[in-house]
């Protein structure tokens, strides 16, 4: 996380460092969370997302 700490992250969340962890955790994030996480750490997750989307389609092809 950019050398930052979990509480930092939970902070700037508002939520508390176990809520983060538990983020940590899941395997799937709703966009909103998603978004707001882009805009904490300033990356765009979503163009991750999309990158690794493209990467999976041109195999299938």
């Amino acid at each position: 996380m950019q050398g930052r700490s979990v509480t930092w992250f939970a902070k700037m969340l508002n939520c508390n460092c176990c809520n983060v962890y538990n983020i940590f955790k899941k395997e799937n994030l709703d966009t909103e969370l998603l978004k707001r996480i882009s805009l904490i750490l300033n990356h765009n997750f979503f163009q991750d997302v999309s990158n690794d989307m493209n990467v999976q389609l041109y195999k299938k092809s």
